[in-house]
């Protein structure tokens, strides 16, 4: 099977596998906005940010040297789930003793109360993770679309009973988070039969060393990316402003806007999982260039024109996700969204740059670049949270996002070398800001302006998607003949 075929099949196969399961994850934002107020949002929110702040830390960016480890064709698997088994457990091991302190430190009050559940969310957030990783690090995508698929079924039960039934709020959600990954851990590691890789005698002190070598500069660059989502809602929930309205509930608030852009996140990631998997197969093949750029060329262009879609709806897609009817503060999410959507464009392409350092093992720029982004994000919500609240901490992110792309499209082609059209990537930035800022302005029929801007990114992109596909469908029918 070629390389495009090969990225086709299993972006078809993450998208049946997680679409469904995505979606659903969002329409359960419903379900929150009805039985949580918006100061429980925020909690929820910083917790979420929390565990995901702290599970890369204790488990050292074991979802990046699994899956890169274990497509490696020189390493026994056997080997590698063992030894990262043996790692991840006693990263465990740390949470339980050092999270429950957490909560003593002033600005993660919000952890009280909740100690003990974040310590097993962390342990079963990253159980799951190891058994999901070295799934598709076998090339069992169809086993790891499935769980995704039951995970979130079981995520939807479990939320019915403990927050719509039990009415048990926050720490409702957080144990429906964790009985949905504890079962997910289960079940993947009997249908994989994972217990076939797992032996005290294939655990390689030697291959830990190597592990490590490669993860530890991916972890601060995991973290920092955490940290840009999480400082927002930390600056938001504690600093204080004559000009604008911050607090816990406003954290909360903020939380449902980030929740959209999701939508955007969701094609990227389906994405991205397929991509991974073949940036590192093909890492040392002869047309790795042509290949990047073709698929970065159909990448732009589908989140450029999926952004705008998003964003010509804005107003009905929130109103469809939240639910109103017992805290009329949340109708105002649709507000706060568009600028969070035009970053999510920016994540995402700064992510498939990112997959360069991972394939060609330059963690270390990947760090750096992560640094420099973090950095901005912070230095950029001192200033503008105070003067335009949430609004602010939105611009935030898209600034330290759009500056991280631009270093990383400089520095990432001196490893893969490849052709970008820099006009259309202006150009489509411009008139996705014009939307969000028609959208935040809301003047008199504003829907009706962003009709042509639309469908001005769609015919501009459809043209470059479509020289893009007819290029690899040409090398697909070249290959096969």
């Amino acid at each position: 099977m070629n390389k495009y075929k090969k990225l086709a099949l299993n972006t078809m196969i993450f998208a049946i596998g997680s679409f469904g399961s995505k979606i659903l994850v969002l329409l359960l934002t419903r379900l929150y906005t009805k039985n949580i107020d918006p100061i429980g949002m925020g909690i929820k929110s910083q917790l979420e940010m929390t565990a995901l702040f702290l599970q890369p830390i204790f488990t050292f960016a074991l979802q990046e040297y699994l899956i890169r480890f274990g497509l490696d064709k020189n390493y026994d698997k056997r080997d590698v789930f063992t030894t990262s088994s043996i790692i991840t457990a006693a990263g465990m091991a740390a949470v339980i003793i050092i999270v429950p302190g957490l909560r003593f430190i002033s600005t993660l009050s919000f952890i009280k109360g909740y100690s003990l559940l974040l310590s097993v969310y962390v342990c079963t957030s990253s159980l799951r993770m190891l058994c999901a990783q070295f799934v598709r690090a076998r090339d069992m995508v169809k086993l790891f679309a499935l769980d995704g698929i039951l995970a979130t079924l079981l995520l939807l039960i479990f939320n019915l009973l403990f927050i719509e039934w039990l009415h048990m709020g926050v720490k409702g959600f957080m144990l429906a988070v964790i009985l949905s990954d504890l079962c997910s851990s289960v079940f993947l590691f009997l249908a994989a039969k994972l217990y076939k890789f797992v032996s005290p005698k294939h655990f390689k002190i030697s291959l830990a060393k190597e592990m490590m070598n490669y993860s530890i500069p991916l972890i601060p660059t995991i973290v920092m990316w955490t940290i840009t989502s999480l400082s927002d809602r930390l600056f938001i929930s504690n600093m204080h402003s004559s000009r604008v309205q911050l607090g816990l509930d406003m954290a909360g608030i903020y939380s449902l806007a980030a929740i959209v852009p999701n939508l955007i996140s969701m094609v990227s990631t389906i994405f991205f999982q397929a991509w991974n998997m073949s940036a590192i197969s093909e890492n040392e093949s002869a047309d790795r260039s042509k290949f990047y750029e073709r698929v970065y060329n159909a990448y732009e262009a589908v989140l450029f024109i999926a952004s705008a879609g998003l964003l010509l709806f804005i107003k009905p897609v929130t109103a469809f996700l939240n639910n109103t009817s017992n805290f009329e503060e949340y109708s105002t999410v649709y507000i706060y969204a568009p600028i969070l959507v035009a970053s999510a464009i920016f994540l995402s392409l700064d992510q498939f740059l990112g997959g360069i350092y991972t394939a060609t093992k330059h963690t270390q720029n990947s760090l750096w670049t992560s640094a420099f982004a973090c950095a901005a994000n912070l230095i950029l919500n001192y200033f503008l949270i105070p003067a335009w609240g949430i609004q602010g901490a939105a611009i935030a992110t898209f600034l330290s996002y759009f500056m991280c792309f631009l270093i990383r499209m400089v520095d990432a082609r001196f490893y893969v070398p490849f052709k970008v059209n820099f006009t259309r990537s202006l150009v489509n930035t411009a008139v996705i800001i014009i939307m969000c800022v028609i959208i935040i302005k809301s003047p008199k029929l504003w829907g009706l302006w962003l009709i042509p801007l639309c469908a001005a990114v769609i015919a501009y992109n459809f043209k470059a998607l479509q020289a893009t596909m007819h290029k690899v469908l040409k090398k697909r029918s070249s290959k096969t003949a």
